[in-house]
């Protein structure tokens, strides 16, 4: 059963997509100005369950799983990984919020949502009136300039990456292990409320999905830099206001520089560190919400 965010109406929209039909789960709850909210991985859109509300007494706040995660559709990959390149994870996006009457709308993404966010920005421009990211810097600036320190504690970005079906077969001997390892390293898993936590465990459990996540990961090692290589060499930059925000005890904060690294892709960039680790929306739920608020107007 999902985690329900009281007030918020479940939907599910069927959108068209190289891949056939895709249908995408969201919440939707509030009242105001739009504003799409994108979790990461390895979760779904019950990571904003205390953000959320807060932001829907100002917003209308719109909270969707990404294909491949949580209640959205999960097609097998394609060879050339462009089924789970952030393009398409973005063109999902922008069509859920177009069909939901939202031709312009805020977007605030964590860790992989922060990069499908950078994409539909990127490609959607005058869709997105402004834009936070979470605890990232952009994907090809983290692999060009990968180190020792940033190999060590992801790792994962280099395990899952490997030819289809060895990381999806290894962790489903013991997802649990797995899922506890992974996300236990950066704050502990107490932070995630047990009902979180069941939805993330089913995530990781399920055959389909966790392939759907090793295939976000080798796209993000191979057809997405090939997209974030041509937007450069154009020399195209965002142009919204863009807004970071990183874990103060996050491995980004160790090994990169958010700010400068952003301004490399965009024009009006602002942000600070959080006294948090890399879990922003679950570490420190409210003071994302003040930071939203200040931001998104």
């Amino acid at each position: 059963m999902p985690v329900i965010i009281p007030g918020f109406e479940q939907k599910k929209v069927t959108i068209d997509s190289d891949d056939g039909p895709i249908e995408i789960a969201c919440q939707i709850g509030g009242n105001g100005p739009p504003i799409l909210l994108l979790h990461g991985f390895p979760q779904t859109k019950a990571i904003w369950e205390e953000v959320a509300p807060e932001l829907a007494n100002n917003y209308t706040v719109v909270v969707s799983d990404l294909r491949g995660y949580g209640e959205s559709s999960k097609p097998h990959g394609k060879a050339d990984h462009s089924s789970y390149s952030k393009r398409a994870m973005a063109a999902d996006q922008y069509a859920l919020m177009k069909s939901l009457g939202y031709e312009q709308f805020f977007l605030l993404g964590h860790d992989r949502g922060g990069r499908v966010s950078h994409r539909l920005a990127m490609d959607f421009p005058e869709s997105i009136l402004r834009l936070m990211v979470l605890d990232i810097s952009p994907t090809l600036t983290m692999y060009d300039n990968t180190s020792m320190e940033f190999a060590q504690g992801y790792w994962h970005w280099f395990f899952l990456i490997q030819n289809e079906p060895i990381p999806e077969t290894m962790i489903a001997a013991n997802p649990e292990f797995w899922l506890k390892n992974h996300m236990g390293r950066h704050a502990g898993t107490g932070i995630f409320t047990p009902e979180r936590w069941t939805e993330y465990l089913a995530g990781a459990s399920d055959p389909q999905s966790m392939h759907a996540m090793c295939e976000d990961y080798r796209a993000a090692a191979t057809i997405d830099l090939v997209h974030d290589r041509a937007d450069r060499a154009a020399g195209k930059k965002l142009t919204m206001p863009l807004r970071v925000l990183w874990g103060e005890h996050g491995l980004v904060n160790k090994c990169f520089k958010p700010i400068a690294e952003w301004q490399e892709v965009a024009k009006d960039v602002t942000g600070r560190s959080l006294a948090s680790g890399h879990y922003i929306p679950e570490e420190c739920p409210m003071e994302l919400v003040a930071e939203a608020k200040t931001f998104f107007i």
